[in-house]
């Protein structure tokens, strides 16, 4: 089941400031210590990332990564001492071994965290697309450089197709109809079109949710437009290939595709042996890579649900890496 990812993040950005998700549970799991190197691959508003500086006092450096331009501007400005401590990198983290080679930086002794839901800042800056309760244009770009938007979707794409995407990373029932009524309506030049046209189907079809009708179509299309399960799975694979024994990496994940994957990476690398369950003999050789630090997601307690509404969907898992 889906979460309500999109709705949490609408519902904190309108109660003003964006609010760092399980803050010292994540930060914790990073065991941070000084003179390591740790690395904060979706820094956003920095509020992961402040804390890490905190623990680490001053050493081997600490990295801000993220692959929106505005956001990490932003947070460089608003670092103030700290961002001597920081060294500032755009890029999105499936490209995680490359940033870091371009700073001449090969492997990771202190650890990695990536926080994957999309920030109230981004949320409440209507020019970005992301909101189906602020009309905008339909864009949904977390990094403004890419080609494709949302709108070149809706616009563009087959029915089929547009069913697919709505279906596969919206998980929602009604697809099919959407993307009929997709077609027969467009063009759309905004949010507010997009999301009128699918509550009309929504509702016509009777679902009952707490959920906004658009909602889930909303989210399917800004993680095609970002490619955001194809990059977190790429990600996951380089950054456990540049740990070090006994470096950390954390995730944050708002709904079940993200945690689905995060998971089956995880237990994979884990898993000492891959062979069939009946078979007599391991041929596989395989090596356990990791250690699950929270061999059940930790979610966040009620003071904090209370406090900020975003945190009730995320899962957080950690890792260490073995010898």
């Amino acid at each position: 089941m889906i979460s309500d990812d999109i709705k949490i993040n609408e519902e904190t950005s309108m109660a003003g400031g964006h609010l760092p998700v399980m803050l010292e549970e994540a930060v914790g799991l990073l065991n941070v210590r000084p003179n390591h190197l740790y690395i904060d691959a979706t820094a956003g508003a920095g509020g992961h990332l402040k804390r890490i500086c905190q623990k680490a006092g001053s050493g081997k450096g600490i990295i801000a990564m993220d692959q929106d331009s505005l956001a990490l501007h932003k947070l460089s400005v608003n670092s103030g001492p700290l961002a001597n401590e920081i060294k500032f990198v755009h890029s999105n983290f499936a490209n995680l071994k490359t940033a870091l080679s371009d700073l001449d930086i090969n492997t990771v002794d202190g650890g990695i965290i990536a926080d994957l839901g999309i920030s109230s800042n981004q949320l409440d800056d209507s020019q970005r697309g992301f909101s189906f309760q602020r009309q905008g244009p339909l864009d949904m770009r977390m990094n403004t450089n890419n080609r494709i938007t949302a709108a070149d979707l809706v616009n563009d794409l087959n029915e089929t197709e547009l069913a697919n995407i709505i279906y596969k990373y919206g998980e929602e029932r009604s697809s099919r109809a959407i993307a009929k009524a997709i077609i027969k309506n467009r063009p759309f030049a905004n949010t507010s079109e997009l999301a009128n046209v699918v509550e009309k189907v929504v509702r016509y079809r009777g679902h009952k949710s707490k959920l906004h009708p658009a909602t889930r179509t909303f989210q399917a299309l800004r993680i095609a437009v970002n490619n955001e399960l194809e990059n977190l799975e790429i990600f996951l694979e380089q950054a456990n290939s540049i740990l070090t024994p006994g470096a950390r990496l954390v995730i944050i994940t708002f709904h079940s595709l993200e945690d689905r994957i995060v998971k089956r990476f995880f237990t994979h690398m884990a898993s000492p042996c891959i062979c069939p369950p009946r078979q007599p003999i391991c041929t596989c050789n395989k090596k356990r890579e990791l250690l699950i630090i929270t061999p059940k997601p930790l979610i966040a307690g009620e003071q904090e649900i209370l406090t900020n509404i975003r945190s009730r969907s995320a899962k957080l898992r950690a890792v260490e890496k073995l010898p």
